[in-house]
C-alpha cells in the first residue's frame, strides 16, 4: 500500500511527531489480534489527520469506516471543546476494541459509534459536518461522496483513503474489479465535480483532500 520505499518510509516517521502511547497501544493491539491490520490509518496518516482537524478546528466530524478506531481518535483531537466525530462501522466485532481505546484516549464523550450500513445510517443523522473521513467499502465510495456532500458545510472537507488502491487505478480495471473501477470512477468525478477544489496526494495508498465551495 505503500508508494515509497520502506527506507524513506521509516525516516519520515522518525522526524515526524512521535505517535502517543495510546495510538501506539491500539496500533499494536490490531496488528497481534485483527485480520488485516494494514486497513488501520497508522502513524502518518494518523498524523495528517490529525493536522487537518486541528487545522479546521471543526464541530463536528463524520467518519465513514472506523475499523479499530486508530483515526477517529485522531481526528477528534482537533474538535472544538463542544464537538462531536460520529463514526460508522459495518462490523460489529471491531466495536469493542473501538470502544476501549476511545475510553483510553478520554474522547469518548465526543466520539459516537455507529454499527451497521452507512448508506442507511447516513442520511439519519440529523448533523451538518466540518470533516467527512470516508475509508469503508470501496464499491459504494461514489455513493459515500455524494452522501458526504449533501451533509458538509461549505469550506468543509472530505478525506478520501485509498484513492490509489495499490496502484491500480492506473491502469485499465479488469470487469470484475469493481473496486478498482469504483475508485478510478470517483477519482473521475471529483477531478470533474465544480463543487469541490482538490487535491489527491500519494501519501501511503493515496489520500484525497477536497474542499467544498
Amino acid at each position: 500500500m505503500d508508494f515509497l520505499e520502506q527506507d524513506i518510509i521509516n525516516y519520515c516517521k522518525e522526524f515526524s511527531s512521535e505517535e502517543d502511547n495510546i495510538l501506539a497501544e491500539l496500533a499494536r493491539e490490531t496488528k497481534y489480534k485483527i485480520l488485516m491490520p494494514r486497513m488501520m490509518s497508522g502513524h502518518l496518516v494518523g498524523t495528517f489527520l490529525e493536522f487537518i482537524s486541528k487545522i479546521k478546528q471543526p464541530q463536528h466530524i463524520l467518519e465513514i469506516g472506523t475499523y479499530t478506531g486508530y483515526s477517529a481518535i485522531c481526528l477528534a483531537k482537533g474538535l472544538k471543546k463542544s464537538g462531536s466525530l460520529h463514526t460508522i462501522e459495518i462490523n460489529p466485532e471491531l466495536k469493542k476494541i473501538a470502544s476501549k481505546y476511545f475510553q483510553k484516549a478520554k474522547l469518548a464523550e465526543k466520539i459516537h459509534l455507529h454499527i451497521g450500513n452507512g448508506l442507511d445510517i447516513i442520511p439519519t443523522l440529523n448533523l451538518k459536518f466540518d470533516i467527512v473521513f470516508i475509508d469503508a467499502d470501496k464499491k459504494n465510495y461514489c455513493s459515500y461522496y455524494e452522501l458526504a456532500l449533501k451533509k458538509i458545510n461549505r469550506g468543509g472537507y472530505i478525506v478520501i483513503d485509498n484513492v490509489l488502491w495499490s496502484g491500480k487505478v492506473i491502469s485499465k480495471a479488469k470487469e470484475n474489479d469493481f473496486e478498482t473501477r469504483e475508485i478510478q470512477k470517483l477519482n473521475t468525478m471529483i477531478k470533474n465535480d465544480t463543487r469541490v477544489h482538490n487535491v489527491l496526494l500519494p501519501l501511503r495508498d493515496g489520500l484525497m483532500l477536497c474542499e467544498v465551495l
